[in-house]
């Protein structure tokens, strides 16, 4: 790879005439269109991110760069933020981007120029152009604009998604030899990849790093790990660190207690993953909702009504939330007998 070598919600309102008058005239011409925008960006309302959104894209397929420098400055004095609709208008590898590399290398210095080229990054990963990403990172690099661990996130992400876990390492490499320090989720998306993997000596050794460099773990950490060993067939493991979570007071993502529920069902121990959710009622409405729940239709799935029904009538009378398919199915367990499913 060419950066891996040593050196170096307020929902878009329905376009009015006001947006059409402000994108027709400040778009029809590359000609004194910055002094033209300064004058007639006025729209009456509060302008919102997906506002600019729609203008920048705009101003990007018309490859009017002047407009585009002031939209990208002036949605971050309005606190409009960069979202990942921003350089939608980037299509394909293609697309030729360094008239658009200079024009960011101009914004604002700081926050306004630094997230611009986040933005692009993460664009560059969701098309699945990490080579182009890399490269971005060298021009941030080379410029000093900004550059920290966060930008790296998206390039990591879609790395370990398609397991190419060398280019990873490689990446956090190149953080390192840049004075960058990974920061927890980076090593994150390794350490969940390897998880997913079943891989726990992998695993094991991306959490020694985390606690050599002095990170603290965080949710997502104990998930990958919950995963991991899940996935590697040791459940009582993935027990283990859910008290392990309780004790140290880190709040468990939804996900974390599901990788559980899960993996107990498919061995077919139906009594001890009631057994878990009964014991971590009570901690947080929202987790309750969701493990009961899951664990509701998990049992319905499998025909294991008597427990089924437990698990339902346990929702009803905690007051949580139930979709309609399941309030229907424990309506149902209600009216006739159960049948106990050996």
């Amino acid at each position: 790879m060419f950066i891996l070598r040593k050196n170096p919600k307020e929902i878009l309102r329905t376009p009015n005439a006001s947006f059409f008058y402000i994108t027709s005239r400040c778009l029809c011409s590359t000609t004194d269109t910055d002094e033209k925008a300064k004058l007639e960006f006025t729209d009456p309302d509060k302008p919102t991110s997906a506002h600019y959104d729609q203008l920048v894209n705009i101003a990007g397929h018309s490859r009017d760069f002047t407009t585009l420098h002031y939209l990208l400055n002036k949605r971050t004095k309005d606190g409009c933020f960069n979202t990942t609709n921003t350089f939608k208008f980037i299509t394909g590898a293609e697309d030729d981007l360094s008239d658009l590399i200079q024009t960011l290398s101009r914004l604002d210095k700081g926050f306004a120029r630094k997230s611009a080229f986040d933005a692009l990054i993460a664009r560059f990963c969701k098309l699945d152009q990490t080579e182009r990403s890399l490269r971005l990172i060298d021009t941030m690099i080379r410029g000093e604009h900004g550059i920290n661990a966060c930008t790296f996130h998206p390039i990591l992400n879609a790395l370990t998604r398609k397991k190419s876990m060398e280019e990873a390492r490689c990446v956090l490499a190149l953080m390192k030899d840049n004075g960058i320090t990974p920061d927890v989720t980076s090593y994150n998306y390794i350490l969940t990849a390897y998880c997913v993997a079943g891989d726990l000596e992998a695993a094991a050794g991306v959490l020694r790093e985390i606690l050599e460099e002095g990170l603290e773990v965080d949710p997502r950490t104990y998930d990958a790990m919950v995963l991991g060993a899940c996935k590697a067939g040791r459940v009582e493991g993935a027990l283990a660190l859910l008290r392990r979570m309780v004790d140290d007071g880190v709040p468990a993502l939804y996900s974390t207690h599901a990788h559980v529920i899960n993996w107990l069902m498919k061995l077919g121990c139906f009594g001890q993953a009631v057994e878990l959710v009964l014991s971590y009622g009570g901690i947080d409405k929202g987790l309750d909702t969701e493990n009961f729940g899951f664990l509701g239709r998990c049992l319905m799935r499998a025909r294991r009504f008597k427990e089924a029904k437990l698990v339902l009538g346990e929702m009803d009378k905690r007051g949580l939330v139930m979709g309609q398919k399941l309030r229907t199915d424990y309506a149902e367990l209600l009216q006739k007998p159960i049948k106990v499913t050996k």
